[in-house]
């Protein structure tokens, strides 16, 4: 590949990752073609990236930003997945993708997050977190459930009062 070639890649790559603050790396070398395609679209709907890059290809496009981590150290071909809702759902699918006899060759190598490498351990003990939604549900509950409580108790304890006023006015009509 002529120098010319690598830099229109490398600046193709860099713009692709614009943005992106944390990626997982993947090993899918075995996959067959179909289950490839099969394995892309499945991505693709739920807003995740992957992208097949030569190592020295992906250090040169990353040198000097958060994502440069992710490529230290690897060696033998791996694929670049980014995107999803947060790097917590892309983990948990990478994982649960992994786990799937269909995509058996499928395996997470490591990543970055927040410029920390990860290796293919930290992607497991990652995709086990709860998600951001899952995160937000959570805090909603806990920010909720004293003004839920008080509510009850102001609101149960007029309900009574009604109730006994409403009873002692129809036994006065009697």
């Amino acid at each position: 590949m002529s120098k010319y070639v690598k830099e229109l890649i490398t600046d193709d790559l860099r713009q692709r990752l614009e943005g992106v603050s944390d990626l997982l790396l993947v090993d899918i070398i075995g996959l067959e073609n179909n289950k490839n395609v099969i394995l892309r679209k499945h991505l693709r709907e739920k807003d995740i990236c992957l992208l097949v890059v030569k190592n020295s290809l992906a250090r040169r496009a990353t040198e000097g930003t958060v994502l440069a981590p992710a490529f230290e150290g690897i060696d033998g071909t791996c694929a670049v997945v980014w995107g999803g809702e947060d790097l917590i759902s892309l983990a948990k699918e990478i994982t649960k993708l992994a786990d799937d006899e269909a995509f058996e060759p499928l395996s997470a190598k490591g990543g970055v997050m927040d410029g920390k490498p990860l290796s293919a351990e930290d992607v497991k003990a990652v995709s086990k977190w709860p998600s951001r939604t899952e995160q937000l549900s959570l805090l909603l509950g806990q920010i909720l459930s004293p003004g839920a409580t008080l509510s009850a108790q102001l609101l149960g304890t007029g309900r009574q009062l009604a109730s006994q006023i409403k009873q002692k006015g129809e036994g006065d009509e009697s």
